[in-house]
């Protein structure tokens, strides 16, 4: 059974840093391209970034230059640190390999 566990979300003052972590278990990360996306209130879920199993990771342009993507295979966790936090980031963050997704965690940016 495939399960990705998110966690480290929370409220934040805008130009402040979250590290986000999703830890898998039932699936590899060393095979899988596992991305983040988010979903904030009225809008649809988008993407953030994504570390594949070969080549470079990807970011989507809002976040680029501030958010950073990294993988700890023996512990089968990805990490989305996010520094230069905007309102505008404020979402549920979802972690996703395949066609699992996690449960999400909260992230709110706000003074």
């Amino acid at each position: 059974q495939v399960q990705l566990v998110e966690s480290g979300g929370g409220l934040v003052q805008p130009g402040g840093s979250l590290r986000l972590s999703c830890a898998a278990s039932g699936i590899s990360f060393r095979i899988n391209t596992m991305g983040w996306y988010r979903q904030a209130p009225g809008k649809e879920r988008e993407f953030v970034a994504d570390f594949p199993t070969i080549g470079v990771t990807n970011y989507a342009d809002s976040v680029k230059g501030r958010f950073t993507v990294s993988r700890d295979i023996a512990k089968n966790t990805v990490s989305l640190q996010m520094n230069s936090l905007k309102p505008e980031d404020t979402a549920v963050y979802f972690c996703r390999v395949a066609k699992y997704w996690g449960q999400g965690t909260q992230v709110t940016v706000s003074p």
